[in-house]
């Protein structure tokens, strides 16, 4: 027989018991319904962590302070309960190491970024009231952090040397605390420890939300506030060196092998430290971390989710064994009239193929809506995987074939003359 012939019989057999079929393919269209709408929310959440971290800057190299591990120490168990569970201001990078590195890798440098975290304050006039996280960054901060501004200039040179109380905002602080006016040059306080600081706005940024934390429409956001890193130091009393900044690679520079020369040269300072030593990182390997971490989370959900497939397989195989009981006669009488074993047994694989391909489009519609719609309702945009559905529709074949060869072979099997005799 015709596999088209095959087919239509399949499909006569389906629309003559509607409901059973659909029962039937309920296991296929919710295992593959979930393994797509899954891997869908999955590929949306990575891409949108990954588009995030590469305007994070991918080419960023973080230099930071860490614990020596024990292997590290060479002095007995005593000496290393006393180690020191934060670093002193001996153990800090300082900004001669910082010159020898520009010294020797300047090329390979478009920027270093040093910051130095007052905390969150709120800021008062007359007009309005606003909240701010108070930074002190050096005068490259905003070309490693592509801070643009509106209005006015960043620091200069001679702001950070004399340790100027000079502030750079954003456009929501500028028009809430002086609305309706020029925000350049005009004066503000902050209240930090037991003293208040005067501080002159100099320039503007505008905000733009991260998306990340969700914020209230009836409140002011808390924006960043940047002044000169030396008159944060000043105000916080902060010892001289840092215990991590972020470098940017120039254009062209090869990150990982410039990580390596990085990590190597500051750890370089460090081998008679029997506390602490320096470690680079770079978003690009947090990246790789982060997006394999997902996919491996995602991978054992969707097979946990698959475990349905198996329980679908054999719902058909039990209606396909059903099927064939109550078709015996049918069997019977095709064998009669010359039908081969083989042609009985195609019949029965393709019915089963049949059953499992409609239940795996169904699961594809389902797990495309499902999908789009989990990720819509996180955020992001939705990033269906042509692969994954291409894999879930050959999978479904895959479980027609399996699971309806049984059945299909004791079809073939029946003796015709038993068969006609059935009942």
């Amino acid at each position: 027989m015709l596999l088209f012939e095959n087919i239509q019989l399949a499909l006569n057999g389906l629309r003559a018991n509607k409901m059973r079929a659909l029962l039937t393919m309920l296991g296929i269209i919710i295992g593959i319904g979930s393994v797509i709408a899954i891997m869908t929310v999955a590929g949306s959440m990575t891409n949108s962590i990954t588009t995030s971290m590469q305007s994070m800057g991918a080419n960023n190299i973080t230099v930071s302070l860490t614990q020596k591990s024990d292997s590290d120490y060479t002095e007995g168990a005593q000496t290393r309960m006393f180690r020191p569970t934060t670093p002193g201001a001996e153990d800090l990078l300082t900004d001669e190491m910082l010159a020898d590195y520009r010294a020797l890798y300047g090329g390979s440098i478009y920027a270093v970024s040093l910051t130095q975290s007052l905390g969150s304050y709120m800021v008062s006039t007359n007009a309005g009231e606003a909240g701010v996280n108070a930074t002190g960054v050096n005068t490259e901060y905003a070309a490693a952090n592509s801070v643009e501004l509106s209005r006015g200039r960043f620091f200069t040179e001679e702001d950070e040397e004399k340790a100027r109380t000079v502030a750079v905002v954003s456009d929501v602080f500028a028009e809430t605390l002086f609305p309706g006016q020029e925000s350049i040059g005009q004066a503000f306080q902050l209240t930090y420890g037991a003293k208040v600081y005067t501080f002159y706005i100099v320039g503007v940024y505008p905000y733009e939300s991260n998306g990340l934390v969700l914020e209230s429409t009836d409140a002011t956001p808390t924006t960043d506030m940047y002044l000169p890193i030396s008159t944060a130091k000043a105000m916080s009393h902060a010892d001289d060196g840092y215990q991590s900044f972020t470098v940017v690679a120039a254009t062209g520079v090869e990150t990982s092998a410039f990580l390596t020369q990085t990590e190597n040269f500051f750890a370089g300072y460090y081998t008679r430290n029997t506390s602490y030593t320096a470690t680079a990182s770079s978003m690009e390997s947090l990246m790789e971390s982060m997006t394999e971490m997902l996919s491996t989370i995602s991978l054992a959900i969707a097979v946990i989710a698959g475990i349905s497939l198996l329980v679908g397989g054999i719902g058909v195989m039990n209606i396909m064994l059903v099927s064939i009981t109550e078709r015996t006669r049918e069997i019977g009488t095709r064998k009669a009239l010359g039908a081969t074993n083989g042609s009985i047994r195609v019949q029965f694989i393709v019915e089963s193929v049949i059953i499992c391909l409609i239940g795996g489009v169904l699961g594809i519609l389902a797990g495309l809506g499902l999908g789009a719609a989990g990720a819509n309702l996180l955020g992001y945009a939705a990033a269906p995987s042509a692969g994954v559905i291409f894999i879930a529709v050959a999978f479904s074949m895959a479980i027609g074939v399996f699971f309806g060869y049984y059945p299909a072979n004791k079809a073939a099997r029946l003796d015709p003359i038993e068969a006609l005799r059935y009942e």
